[in-house]
């Protein structure tokens, strides 16, 4: 009898439903994009973008030009604790959590590079589902670790059950056998241990003691000190190296006896000698990253209107984040922007930065703090650590408008805000082109390869005109014509491939779809009620 496989498998209503996203456009408006004054130094960065935007449309418009090239992503998601979602009881809202979720998740697993990593901020409400999604979408085996924050350093007493003191840190690689993470600088008080009471040319240095628990046989000889003293290891321990070792060890002057050379032996290990980088640990206390409590403080001393963020996270929190998984120059995204804080931090550690943001906070808050850090007039935060003196800059970009609408008969056509080159550019997404367009061929709107063009029009083309361009676009290389309408048969011109729009692009997407938020009221109700189950099992 063939044992039955049980597979770990996360499902839930509306799992099989996945939206077919159309890849927009990103429009720039240079009025909301800011530069500093005047350069601050070499290595001032300026093509930092603020989307504004539905977020998962976003991400699909980013996915031509970014996939495989984002080092760093954190996210700060809606936690489903059940305030945000008034309109649905527990089960759908949930549902609808792990949903969005999992669209999102996708497409930034496709941004990332190949020895990227994501870190996700999360609550006890849903980690664990959210953890068996990230094993689905990236794999289990590039699960890297689950990181303790404190995010409150006092109790309440009103709490019913338990004071909740932390929020998680979920961190995935992309590919775990190449992704790599930086260590932490030493901090003072790791080096306090270091003294040198025998002036020791070669620096400070701290006695390691010399024997250890577990067996070796060679580690059971007895030494001598300077003034005669014997020793041997304590009762069921064993010197840590062969008697050779230790003998080479104090002819070195590497081993210490105390201040009158009759003491235990201890093993001299120099500052200078040790890794100078620190492995971090998977709890990350208040005193080191900051508190909910210091976030607040932060916002609320860039003197914005209004209290729109209940819990932000402090800059140290996205600065350990960013320590640990980028270099200078790496490009970081944050599609949860909130109040901007990673575009402030990645700002002031000298990384590139991505993020997008729906709600209007993005021009009330996120803009004016980046143009202060810009500017250099955010001296909270990570600015002193740093050493931040302002400089660079970021481009403002909003999503466009869906590329087809209804007119009065319901029919499907080219929306009006659509100029040429939008067309052109939106129809390339569409098709997989490169918007590239010529200088001096206007048939070179865009490129698949380098033989390989697309055109586009909303002319109708005759048969003069696309025989000219057969003719133009010559052997050895091809053209996808898009037009509204042609005469003559489509496979008569061996270099083009002619097609019609709308009707070559209508089946590819959810067109005058807008909105794909977590806000759960403008989604629409399951058909039946059930619950989710964690495990199914297959033959």
């Amino acid at each position: 009898m063939t044992p039955r496989k049980q597979k770990l498998e996360l499902t839930w209503i509306g799992k099989e439903h996945r939206p077919k996203l159309e890849p927009r456009i990103l429009l720039e408006d240079p009025a909301r994009s800011h530069v500093a004054a005047e350069q601050v130094s070499a290595n001032d960065l300026f093509d930092n973008r603020l989307i504004f935007g539905d977020n998962l449309l976003a991400l699909k418009a980013l996915e031509a030009e970014f996939t495989g090239q984002v080092k760093c992503i954190y996210i700060d998601p809606p936690y489903n604790t059940g305030s945000a979602f008034e309109h649905y009881d527990d089960g759908i809202e949930h549902s609808l959590w792990l949903s969005l979720m999992r669209d999102r998740l996708e497409l930034l697993r496709r941004l990332l590079r190949e020895d990227g990593s994501i870190w996700i901020s999360i609550d006890d409400n849903e980690l664990y589902y959210m953890k068996i999604m990230l094993d689905e979408v990236f794999g289990r085996e590039n699960f890297v670790a689950t990181v303790i924050w404190q995010k409150v350093y006092t109790s309440k007493n009103t709490a019913r059950h338990f004071s909740a003191m932390h929020d998680y840190l979920v961190v995935i690689a992309k590919s775990k056998e190449i992704w790599s993470l930086n260590e932490l600088p030493r901090q003072e008080k790791q080096n306090d241990a270091y003294r040198n009471p025998d002036n020791d040319s070669r620096g400070p240095w701290k006695a390691t003691p010399l024997h250890a628990r577990n067996y070796y046989s060679q580690g059971s000889y007895t030494v001598v000190s300077p003034t005669g003293q014997e020793f041997k290891p304590p009762p069921g321990r064993y010197w840590v190296m062969s008697k050779d070792s230790f003998t080479e060890l104090d002819r070195d002057q590497r081993i210490w006896w105390g201040r009158d050379n009759s003491g235990t032996p201890n093993r001299k290990t120099f500052l200078s000698e040790v890794k100078q980088g620190v492995t971090p640990s998977t709890i990350w206390f208040h005193d080191e990253v900051g508190h909910n409590a210091e976030a607040k403080n932060e916002i609320n001393a860039l003197a914005f209107e209004g209290d729109v963020f209940v819990t932000p996270k402090p800059e140290r929190l996205i600065q350990r984040v960013l320590q640990l998984a980028t270099n200078p120059g790496d490009l970081v995204l944050d599609s949860f922007a909130g109040s901007g804080t990673t575009g402030a931090v990645a700002h002031k550690m000298g990384r590139r930065w991505i993020m997008v943001e729906l709600g209007e906070h993005c021009h009330t808050h996120i803009i004016p703090r980046l143009k202060k850090v810009i500017d250099g007039q955010d001296p909270g935060g990570i600015t002193e650590a740093t050493g931040w003196k302002g400089g660079g800059g970021f481009r403002y970009f909003k999503l466009a408008p869906s590329l087809l609408m209804q007119d009065r008969w319901g029919q499907w056509v080219i929306s009006k805000e659509y100029n040429p080159a939008m067309l052109a550019e939106a129809l390339c997404k569409l098709e997989g082109f490169r918007y590239e367009p010529s200088d001096s061929i206007f048939w070179m709107q865009g490129r698949s390869t380098e033989t390989d063009y697309l055109y586009c029009t909303t002319q109708t083309l005759s048969v003069e005109q696309l025989q000219q361009l057969n003719d133009e676009v010559g052997d050895g290389r091809t053209l996808l014509v898009l037009c509204c309408a042609f005469r003559g048969k489509a496979d008569r011109w061996p270099n083009l491939t002619v097609k019609k729009i709308p009707k070559a692009v209508l089946h590819k997407c959810e067109w005058g779809h807008d909105d794909y938020s977590l806000k759960v009221e403008n989604l629409p109700r399951a058909a039946k009620k059930k619950r989710v189950s964690l495990f199914e099992e297959e033959d």
